[in-house]
């Protein structure tokens, strides 16, 4: 899944650091699709800096046909080297619930302890539950919490610099892709 990722995504300046981000896209209850969506913002941010091939599952280009919107979101987590939930007080949380459980879940069954410090969770500071509490005891996931777009924006771009850092001194264990063209990380 990686390599079709890679594939399929833009050129930017780290082009192997791959950051899914997940959260009700499109779902804001905005029928006119020149409205403004967060994620997509987000993800536009993050390819300028820190310069990072972040996506959507809608960037990817795989067909619910080929493969159920499930099973991407895990396959699209593993392919990652960070994956950023994001659950605003306006969207649809329901689907974001789902994915975050469901990878989760199917992360620490694996005992891949590693990928835990590569992901992110951050609500809007409307959105209450005792779920979003329970990340960082069950699953150690990082959560956060963002009053408007420009915080939101700032604290994924914050934790995937970390990230990227933690990586590449040593810090943080497991993937590190290297760019075939010229051996450099990421």
């Amino acid at each position: 899944m990686r390599g079709r990722l890679l594939d399929e995504l833009g050129a930017v300046a780290r082009q192997q650091f791959l950051v899914y981000l997940m959260g009700p896209y499109g779902e804001y209850g905005e029928e006119d699709e020149s409205a403004f969506d967060p994620l997509l913002h987000v993800r536009d941010e993050l390819r300028v800096h820190p310069g990072v091939n972040a996506f959507l599952a809608i960037d990817a280009n795989v067909p619910l046909e080929e493969m159920d919107a499930a099973t991407q979101s895990i396959e699209f987590a593993r392919a990652s080297n960070a994956v950023v939930f994001v659950a605003p007080y306006g969207g649809q949380n329901l689907g974001v619930g789902i994915e975050v459980g469901a990878i989760l879940e199917r992360i620490y069954d694996e005992g891949s302890a590693e990928i835990e410090e590569r992901v992110l969770f951050v609500h809007e500071k409307a959105v209450r539950s005792a779920m979003i509490d329970s990340l960082s005891q069950r699953w150690n996931v990082t959560v956060y919490s963002y009053t408007d777009i420009d915080a939101l924006v700032d604290q994924i771009q914050e934790f995937v610099s970390n990230v990227i850092s933690r990586a590449l001194t040593g810090e943080l264990e497991g993937r590190i892709e290297t760019d075939s063209s010229d051996g450099r990380p990421f």
